[in-house]
């Protein structure tokens, strides 16, 4: 089955990536495509509420012209859906909660298209602010119908510096037993 990870961060190879890799080890291991879509240095703006995804039901969005399309489009492809994001004041990044805006918006304008795909949110944070950006990528899946893996503990891994989060080692564990968990669902829906 097919995996996309969505790495929020505005860093590349940052602390976010690296909690989504190892939620994929266990899911390569069990033989599923594993995708990784950086946000970093690209344009993804907020939905500006058109409803042109309500009138048109093309499973697109047509408010912007930026990457959101190509992203929505791979998000449809796919069987798994694992958003990852850093907290910046508490919650998501910008480019997140656009993606999440705008995906939401036309999977709900063409019925529900991620029901029943499989969700997981991973949170990179430094002290504070996780849960509720846990909180916020978990809306997603949850108004789209769709199947949300849960781990060990909160899909949470603490550092600040770049790679810092791999001394975490609560928090890979979590990432890795959420991968497992993800591998398994994944082998009961084949």
């Amino acid at each position: 089955m097919k995996v996309l990870g969505v790495c929020g961060s505005a860093r590349k190879n940052g602390n976010t990536l690296r909690l989504i890799e190892a939620v994929f080890e266990p899911l390569r291991e069990a033989g599923h495509e594993c995708e990784t879509v950086e946000l970093a240095g690209k344009t993804l703006q907020g939905c500006t509420a058109c409803q042109a995804c309500y009138r048109e039901k093309d499973r697109q969005c047509h408010g912007r012209n930026d990457f959101g399309n190509e992203l929505i489009e791979k998000m449809d492809a796919v069987d798994v859906i694992i958003l990852g994001s850093p907290v910046y004041f508490a919650d998501v990044s910008a480019e997140m909660k656009a993606l999440i805006d705008r995906s939401g918006y036309v999977a709900k304008a063409n019925d529900n298209m991620f029901r029943r795909k499989v969700g997981a949110a991973v949170v990179a944070v430094r002290r504070a602010g996780a849960i509720h950006a846990f909180d916020t990528m978990n809306h997603l899946f949850l108004i789209g119908e769709m199947i949300v893996v849960g781990s060990s503990y909160w899909n949470v891994g603490i550092g600040r510096g770049r790679g810092e989060v791999e001394a975490d080692e609560e928090g890979m564990l979590t990432m890795r037993t959420l991968g497992e968990n993800t591998a398994w669902l994944l082998e009961r829906l084949a």
